[in-house]
């Protein structure tokens, strides 16, 4: 019956293929959303489409079948095609959202039913899923509950992009109303921090109070990121289904697992969303027999203390009114967060001469943007764990930091198959990390003072590395490498650098500016072993002559020679993303010249 069918990949990054599927689903009132695969059946000597549908990740969407071949059987061949795909793409569980009315469709090939909606259900196939899921539940209510069989339970599930102040309240009242309460850390990883730096947080903080228990995510919490769309009649119908199929799943699978018959939540007045979810909770949950209560939001002299007020401080570059709104388990991993978007703002800076940016490789074969990309999110669990060492009352020995900045230099080469990106910004960053961490435990704010200091009495104990290009320049022609300059407290970037970076403030070059500022101050150690000390001196010339005459096209022009000459500023850049770290940790105090 099948021999006159074929099914084929189609490419959807050719403009008219991806017509030809829009059209297709628009006929059956769906859209097209992200997929990263799509699938048609067509006869053979035919390319019409009978029937297609997508893949992104393990998740089945923008399903559709003619009219005239409903019933045939041409359905479930195509999706007994994507489970084979997303089976050999390492995906064992396959989750779909569909309209209601292809309930037995799915079943038919062993989909399950997981939540329900007018509008939508959501389904999976699989042996590890939901079941594997409440099962982790079921064993963390009998380790916290034990032989309480009448304890009352309750429930927070959070994404805490980061943990603040307010979830710390909401967390403590409702440990307070309840004999056990558990805390679910959404696990999705589309927020700022990660999940696991999510639920470290949670952890952290929660960890003094004895009848509070965090349980991990999964990947059943239904968000934006994966709820599709495209089988809505209107875009606004999304919201409150992607709720309800929420809502449900937590009632009917969650819930009866953890033996939870109570839900705790924030208020929400800025956020529409939010406030929407929190409405569909007290309407649908007690349904349940799950009880709703809400606590009001924990404010200040500014508004509710809210993860998005901390990200937007963190976005601006500024630690301190940024830590002033979490606890003290979560002020480490703001100062490792910055130290990630030093390294990003640099590599963003484009273009920059002879460096890796968004243009161009600069002087360099063995990288790109993707490469450095790479090794930044590959740094980031190695700044956090640089942060929590710090954040004590005694700085960390120098043999546990060293063994910190091998691993993170492990992290580097294994992400970026053995090129090494950011040797000098893991030592550099890594000593700002370690001591901006232990300034904020010890004093409550950061100074450029205590800074200098902490780095100071980190580094002395360090011996320079040897047989590295950097101590070879070193050695031939007595200039300050990584180390010396760590030994003198980096009295150049504050000094000099951070000062100048500071005074640019609004200038639309002025991460381009300083770090012409710091090539024409710095002996770069990378400049001078790749074409001599001599040639270096020309290059912090010609940087200042620059600086002083400044234009786009200028710099494009020295970007042009430096990648002819193979010069690369590498030095330089690690000095930029110091600057700008050093930037966002140390509070702006006009009054208080250690500011700087």
């Amino acid at each position: 019956m099948y021999s006159e069918y074929e099914i084929r990949t189609l490419p959807l990054s050719l403009k008219a293929t991806r017509n030809q599927v829009e059209r297709f689903l628009a006929s059956y009132n769906l859209r097209l959303d992200d997929v990263d695969t799509y699938a048609v059946v067509s006869r053979i000597d035919d390319d019409t489409i009978l029937a297609g549908g997508g893949l992104k990740g393990n998740v089945i969407k923008c399903v559709a079948v003619s009219d005239e071949q409903r019933g045939t059987g041409l359905m479930q061949r195509l999706l007994s095609h994507l489970l084979s795909e997303a089976h050999a793409s390492g995906h064992d569980n396959v989750k779909v959202f569909t309209k209601p009315d292809n309930q037995d469709i799915f079943e038919s090939l062993g989909f399950k039913l997981l939540a329900s909606a007018p509008q939508a259900i959501f389904m999976e196939h699989g042996m590890a899923g939901i079941n594997v899921y409440c099962d982790y539940l079921r064993q963390q209510r009998l380790q916290a509950v034990r032989q309480e069989s009448n304890a009352t339970c309750g429930a927070i599930v959070m994404n805490a992009n980061p943990f603040t102040l307010g979830h710390q309240a909401l967390v403590e009242w409702a440990s307070t109303q309840v004999d056990f309460l558990f805390v679910i850390a959404v696990r999705e990883d589309c927020s700022t921090f990660s999940y696991r730096e999510r639920l470290h947080m949670i952890q952290a903080a929660c960890e003094p109070l004895n009848n509070v228990m965090v349980c991990e995510g999964s990947d059943y919490a239904i968000s934006a990121a994966t709820f599709p769309t495209y089988f809505l009649k209107r875009l606004d119908d999304a919201t409150d289904t992607q709720i309800t199929l929420d809502l449900d799943l937590f009632a009917q699978h969650i819930a009866p697992a953890l033996g939870v018959n109570v839900r705790f939540v924030g208020s929400e007045p800025i956020d529409e969303l939010t406030a929407r979810y929190v409405e569909l909770m007290r309407q649908q949950l007690p349904a349940h027999g799950i009880e709703v209560r809400v606590m009001d939001r924990v404010t200040d002299g500014v508004g509710p203390m809210s993860a998005s007020r901390v990200r937007k401080h963190l976005e601006e570059g500024l630690l301190q009114p940024a830590a002033q709104l979490v606890p003290a388990t979560t002020a480490p991993l703001l100062i490792a967060h910055l130290a990630g978007r030093a390294l990003q703002m640099e590599l963003d800076t484009t273009p920059k001469p002879g460096l890796v940016d968004r243009n161009d490789n600069g002087a360099h074969t063995d990288m790109d943007y993707g490469t450095m990309q790479q090794s930044i999110n590959a740094l980031m669990p190695y700044f956090d764990r640089l942060a929590e060492a710090g954040f004590n009352a005694e700085l960390p020995s120098s043999a546990s930091v060293k063994a910190l900045g091998l691993q993170g230099e492990e992290m580097m080469l294994n992400a970026t198959q053995g090129v090494n990106t950011h040797k000098g910004a893991i030592f550099a960053l890594g000593q700002f990390c370690i001591a901006a961490a232990h300034a904020l435990h010890e004093h409550g704010g950061i100074t450029a003072l205590s800074l200098q200091a902490d780095i100071k009495a980190l580094s002395q104990p360090l011996c320079s590395p040897e047989h590295t290009h950097g101590s070879e320049a070193v050695g031939k022609h007595h200039v300050k490498g990584a180390l010396a300059m760590a030994q003198n407290g980096y009295q150049q970037l504050f000094g000099e650098w951070l000062p100048f970076y500071r005074s640019l403030d609004g200038d639309t070059w002025q991460l381009h500016k300083t770090l012409l500022h710091i090539m024409a101050s710095l002996d770069d150690t990378n400049i001078i072993y790749r074409v001599g000390f001599d040639r270096a001196q020309q290059v912090k010339a010609e940087a200042q002559a620059l600086l002083h005459q400044f234009s786009p096209e200028k710099l494009e022009d020295m970007n042009r020679q430096f990648i002819a000459d193979n010069i690369s500023p590498g030095g330089a850049a690690d000095m930029l993303s110091l600057t700008i770290y050093a930037d966002a940790l140390i509070f702006q105090n006009t009054n208080d010249s250690t500011s700087y």
